[in-house]
């Protein structure tokens, strides 16, 4: 009995010209008909599909989502109308939504799924913050993944692409290659430098990846933001070395508040370097930990921070003679614990600036300022200022007059609990507590010091900065702390007392016994750096540059045993050693991991954990293949044991049905897979 024939009859709109329907010559039709036992007749604009009914009406489907696909703006090659063939008689999902779906077109060309499981990946790299794709070569892992990240950068939906992975062929024998070390590893790292040189404009790509917006780097390099166990890292207590550090514990944020720190990583044996500032500052890091920073041009341009490596930065430290690289300051003052203290701060201030503390004799205090006097005066209890002669006024207790009973001077007693009794000009300091507490208090001490011993300096063609002087040492080292602390900048210079001319008046000349140290201080226009009238009216009236802190040199400095923190502040900054801001977390990134299968447990911890805020995260592999030592168990593969069930992050699996290859790929694949099965099933 023969079976019974339909017709289905396909209307091509006239906005679709039949050529980018069939082909030149008809070769996507011929593609249609082997692939169906209907009949397929083509009039004008008028399809006619003759066959049973099941078959004719997939095949009329077949032209429908063709059509779509046409109606898209797609062009139709042998490669689309095979993957909508596929789709259409696996009658999963409609091809129009799977092939229509453009993750990213460059150069005129679409990159997006092609089939059903590479849908499902795309989808799971839009809406998942970490997405593991597993599964055999040639099924668009990597491909797919660096489209995304790419399109996410264009957007401005992440700052950085990190595309990584493990170069475990190499091990040790690396060094024996002829060539630098990168000349080593980019053999390694070629698979993602081709795919992202297939999206983007090669001038665009070298501009991003030297400016830290893209980093190509093995695995091994990307774990090793690193500092020195010893280095001082800021807590609210204090310093305390980085490696004495554990998860839990409180350190400063880039925005002065303690921030608590969530991961901990000892990274073993590193060449350090020593990174110094134009202002004095250093640290010591590894070649890769990351510096958050800015240039003049990106400033001009309104551009976000780069995040650059510290090997990056070696030998690109200047522009046309000036420093490129700007380091962020703590953007609030530094919020320390708060501690009682004896003496009000701003007269603390007051004193070390000006006062007599031997406490041979009363302490005294040297002003001609009215304001000064009455300021210090209204803050002393039961101190009022005698005036000696000249500018000189002793700190007397208002029951300490001559002939009654003796009374111990208040401040006296202060200054020897405070270990300031029988200091001078040049051993005069801020007692530790003063410094290592709360913004009021330590900006009371230095507005105290710049009252008396500094003021604004104004210069033309420049900003109003600050100037202050002193012979201690100490109080130097003192007065940077203060200023650093408040989110400012202090340089200082060593004027020698040797062949200065004297002060004092012709009569009666004064030479000078010491060094001195000229400090010229910047602080942000929120920090108000005096209280004195005349000084405070003509620092605001000529107007405070903005503090600005440069790279200065990188300079080697042997070996050193390092670790690194993770942090849970938003932009992933604390500050180190010398109020210095630093980087260490992968933020607003999108982050792929290649060849996964090839990662310890240790090492797929170590990269999940780097994860910062507003970061995505696509790790590859195929775990058929993996190249580990014998004994070794795959991160990849442990990873799946680990983490099911997690809210945000996704396993996608891919197989031979998703290679998009040459077909006998496929066939490969499925034979190799197969083979497999056999094996499990007899127990070899």
């Amino acid at each position: 009995m023969a079976k019974a024939s339909t017709q289905v009859k396909i209307l091509v709109p006239g906005s679709q010209p039949m050529v980018a329907l069939l082909g030149q010559r008809d070769e996507l039709l011929k593609l249609v008909e082997s692939a169906f036992d209907s009949q397929i007749l083509v009039r004008g604009n008028e399809i006619t599909i003759s066959g049973s009914e099941k078959e004719a009406e997939t095949v009329g489907q077949l032209f429908e989502e063709l059509l779509e696909l046409l109606s898209r703006g797609q062009v139709l090659t042998e490669s689309e109308v095979g993957q909508t063939i596929e789709l259409i008689k696996a009658a999963e999902a409609r091809p129009s939504d799977v092939l229509g779906d453009r993750v990213l077109t460059t150069r005129g060309r679409s990159i997006g799924p092609r089939t059903l499981g590479q849908k499902g990946y795309v989808d799971a790299l839009r809406r998942s913050t970490v997405t593991f794709a597993i599964g055999p070569a040639g099924t668009g892992k990597t491909y797919l993944a660096v489209a995304t990240a790419v399109k996410a950068l264009q957007d401005s939906v992440i700052r950085r692409i990190i595309l990584t992975r493990p170069a475990v062929e190499a091990g040790e024998r690396l060094g024996f290659l002829p060539g630098t070390l990168y000349e080593k590893i980019d053999p390694y790292m070629k698979p993602l430098y081709d795919a992202l040189y297939e999206m983007m404009d090669a001038d665009a790509l070298q501009r991003l990846m030297e400016r830290g917006t893209i980093e190509v780097a093995p695995l091994a390099f990307m774990r090793g933001r690193a500092q020195p166990t010893w280095t001082p890292v800021l807590t609210p207590w204090g310093f305390k070395p980085i490696g004495s550090l554990e998860i839990g514990d409180l350190v400063v944020s880039s925005n002065g508040l303690p921030t608590p720190v969530i991961g901990v990583y000892p990274q073993g044996r590193k060449e350090v370097f020593r990174v110094a500032t134009q202002d004095g500052a250093s640290t010591l890091c590894c070649a890769e930990h990351l510096w958050s920073v800015s240039t003049a041009s990106d400033r001009r341009r309104g551009r976000p921070a780069r995040v650059l490596q510290t090997k990056d930065m070696i030998g690109q430290l200047r522009a046309a003679h000036a420093h490129r690289f700007e380091l962020p300051l703590v953007s609030r003052p530094v919020e320390l614990w708060p501690q009682e203290v004896e003496l009000d701060p701003y007269a603390l201030g007051l004193l070390l600036g000006v006062g007599c503390l031997t406490t041979s004799t009363t302490p005294s205090f040297s002003s001609a300022d009215p304001e000064l006097l009455l300021a210090l005066e209204s803050r002393l209890p039961a101190i009022e200022l005698k005036h000696k002669g000249g500018v000189d006024y002793e700190l007397r207790h208002v029951a300490g007059h001559r002939g009654g009973v003796i009374v111990a001077n208040p401040v006296t007693a202060t200054l020897r609990a405070l270990g300031l009794a029988g200091t001078r000009s040049e051993s005069k300091f801020v007692p530790k507590h003063y410094l290592w507490n709360a913004p009021d208090v330590r900006l009371a001490v230095l507005q105290g010091l710049l009252d008396t011993d500094g003021g604004p300096v104004t210069q033309s063609g420049r900003s109003c900065r600050i100037q202050y002087s002193t012979t201690s040492p100490q109080l130097r080292d003192d007065v940077v702390f203060l200023v650093r602390s408040l989110g400012g900048v202090a340089y200082w210079r060593r004027r020698l007392a040797e062949g200065r001319p004297p002060g004092g008046t012709p009569s009666r000349p004064v030479y000078h016994r010491r060094d001195s140290f000229v400090f010229d201080i910047r602080l942000p226009r929120r920090v108000r750096p005096f209280r004195l009238s005349r000084k405070l009216e003509r620092y605001q009236a000529e107007g405070g540059g903005r503090p600005m802190r440069f790279i200065d040199s990188i300079e080697p400095e042997g070996e050193a045993e390092t670790v690194c923190i993770q942090v849970a502040a938003q932009d992933s900054l604390y500050v180190t050693q010398d109020f210095l801001v630093t980087h260490n977390t992968l933020n607003d990134s999108f982050i792929i991991l290649d060849e996964a299968q090839n990662t310890s447990p240790e090492q797929m911890k170590m990269f999940l954990t780097r994860l910062g805020f507003g970061s995505r995260a696509a790790i590859n592999g195929d775990v058929t293949q993996v190249d580990l030592p014998a004994g070794q168990r795959s991160g990849l593969v442990v990873v799946q044991e680990i983490l099911q069930g997690i809210e945000g992050l996704e396993f996608i699996h891919l197989g031979a049905r998703d290679v998009v290859r040459h077909k006998i790929v496929q066939d490969i694949v499925e034979a190799y897979r197969r083979f497999g099965e056999r094996r499990a099933q007899v127990g070899e």
